[in-house]
């Protein structure tokens, strides 16, 4: 199931089954994408959300060239898609971002990668930006079903909300840490956080 996720097709075809409203949940009550705002997201797949955000000036990367040719395929213009790291956005456009995503990634991440993505997030963002994540997470209430799904994740370096939270803040200000059961059909975790470098921000 591992390398059969990483074709964008069959991740696309699985992401709506098991996801439902997810995104549209997702994006209104924890991300808040607003028109005409820079939109950078890293690690972002064959790019699906953005068929679910308003007018935006937005910039996909990924490492993984097949997600990239999958995201221009469907989206043509309406974003930029590119493989390569986020490092090398920051070296070309600092501080120029109104909002940056990395929407399940920091769980396939070691904490060294954690936290380079998040201090790189920061130099990416506006003084007001915000960076939004999503990842699943353990915790001691949820479900033992839902353990053992996230347990089979492809991502290595699945955390507690905690330990999130403090990596995260090794680079931002505050950290809004929300934890969501409902967000799929199946029993799931997510951790979402939003973080900002400026306390009105977030």
């Amino acid at each position: 199931m591992r390398q059969i996720l990483s074709i964008p097709s069959i991740y696309r075809l699985f992401t709506q089954l098991v996801g439902g409203a997810y995104r549209t949940q997702y994006l209104r009550d924890y991300v808040r994408p607003q028109n005409g705002e820079r939109v950078l997201d890293i690690g972002c797949g064959p790019g699906d959300i953005l068929a679910h955000m308003p007018e935006v000036d937005y910039c996909g990367l990924d490492l993984d060239p097949r997600y990239i040719e999958a995201a221009k395929k469907r989206f043509g213009t309406r974003g930029k898609f590119l493989c390569q790291r986020a490092g090398d956005v920051v070296c070309e456009q600092p501080g120029t971002f109104d909002l940056v995503m990395a929407n399940g990634l920091i769980h396939h991440l070691c904490d060294e990668e954690a936290s380079h993505t998040f201090a790189v997030a920061r130099q990416l963002l506006k003084p007001n930006g915000r960076l939004v994540t999503f990842d699943n997470g353990y915790v001691p209430e949820q479900s033992r079903l839902a353990r053992w799904i996230i347990s089979r994740d492809r991502g290595q370096f699945v955390r507690t909300p905690e330990k999130y939270r403090s990596l995260a803040g090794a680079a931002f200000a505050k950290v809004e840490c929300h934890i969501r059961h409902d967000l799929l059909r199946i029993p799931y975790t997510h951790v979402i956080m939003v973080c900002s470098s400026n306390a009105q921000a977030a």
